[in-house]
């Protein structure tokens, strides 16, 4: 009698589009005997970890997926011992007869399967997709493979050069490598423009959170202007204006740049929105963020005064199309009264996809925000 083919399982769909994920910690080993819910492999995609609970009791027979190896959805992480031992607990991945390896896929046609990112990340990056072959499911290619004909190039490129290739250089990883391609996949498609202007702040009481006092102002702006909380399709050419505010808020931790959302700002008032901010910043330092903490921003904001700088040209990332960032407050000598007098002043940047917003809405946009700011905390 054949025997069964050891049942494989494969990376879940993990939501929002993702295509791929690094991972990051096993919690078994080959041998080990697991049940239905036991946590895993942890995996890291979208700037969060996610962990990955085993869809039925068994014992492991392989672990098909290295440490650190970024895979796509729907490749192979393990095999479990066939035999009778079943569990009828939710598969939240692909339970099936191993797939067959991607080496034996046949060679990619012109049209290289690949998500609309995936294709604007080959275009920035000069990467060719008919040269690909996807690692993806039913072949598509993924950022993994777009990046590391990328990589290639370059080393090939720097050895014509005479220079070292990829000598002293180390892969991104984890938070670093997301925010690396999301950066990338943006700058291949907005169009960005940045208009600027300074707050006169010098009226607020001491010990005002900055960043919950610019979100109440973005909520009135949005409310006023909302053509600055919409979500753009660059591939039909169309827009979805939002009614409520989700407001990414850019953090910097050790680890790279994470964008935590506050969701429907417009619901909550300053003291709301202090606290709320005060639990998003310390679990994205602290890397106990959620994925769904992660998802959702209609509009972003990017508080880098903080650490330094005044004014900046940010990068929206799609489908959002605007980012306000706020620079250092520093005093100077402005027209006040009468007279002359030396005021904390707020300098903002208001960047914008201009395939999606007009100079004008931008400009009414910000001048909006001002005037809230000025009229004290």
């Amino acid at each position: 009698m054949a025997t069964d083919p050891a049942p494989v399982f494969t990376l879940p769909d993990l939501g929002e589009g993702l295509l791929e994920a690094e991972v990051v910690a096993w919690h078994v080993a080959e041998g080990d005997h697991v049940v239905a819910d036991q946590p895993l492999v942890s995996v890291e995609t979208d700037k969060a970890v996610v962990e990955i609970p085993s869809p039925r009791s068994g014992r492991i027979a392989r672990i098909l997926a290295p440490l650190h190896a970024t895979i796509a959805v729907g490749a192979p992480l393990v095999t479990f011992e066939s035999g009778p031992e079943q569990d009828t607990g939710t598969v939240v991945g692909d339970l099936a007869a191993p797939p067959p390896s991607p080496v034996t896929r046949a060679a990619p046609t012109p049209r290289a399967r690949a998500a609309p990112a995936i294709r604007a990340l080959a275009t920035s990056l000069g990467v060719d997709l008919a040269t690909l072959t996807g690692t993806g499911p039913d072949g598509s290619v993924t950022r993994a493979d777009v990046q590391r004909a990328a990589e290639t190039a370059g080393q090939t490129d720097g050895q014509a050069d005479g220079q070292a290739g990829g000598a002293g250089m180390e892969p991104l990883r984890g938070v670093r490598r997301a925010m690396a391609m999301r950066m990338a996949a943006a700058g291949a498609v907005v169009v960005p423009a940045t208009v600027t202007d300074e707050v006169d702040v010098d009226e607020w009481p001491s010990g005002t959170s900055v960043t919950a006092r610019l979100i109440v102002a973005m909520v009135v702006a949005c409310q006023a202007e909302p053509a600055l909380n919409a979500t753009y399709d660059g591939k039909t050419v169309a827009r979805r204006v939002n009614t409520n505010v989700n407001v990414g808020v850019a953090v910097d931790t050790e680890d790279g740049l994470l964008v935590p959302i506050l969701q429907n700002a417009e619901c909550s008032d300053l003291a709301g929105i202090t606290g709320q901010l005060e639990s998003l910043e310390a679990a994205a330092r602290s890397r106990r963020i959620t994925p769904e903490a992660l998802r959702g921003a209609t509009i972003t904001l990017s508080n880098f005064g903080a650490i330094g700088g005044q004014f900046a040209a940010l990068v929206v990332v799609p489908p959002q199309v605007a980012i306000l960032g706020a620079g250092r407050i520093v005093p100077r000598i402005v027209t006040h009264g009468d007279g002359f007098a030396a005021r904390r002043m707020l300098p903002l940047s208001l960047t914008f996809d201009h395939r999606a917003v007009s100079g004008g809405e931008a400009a009414r946009f910000l001048a909006t925000i001002k005037a809230n700011l000025e009229r004290g905390a």
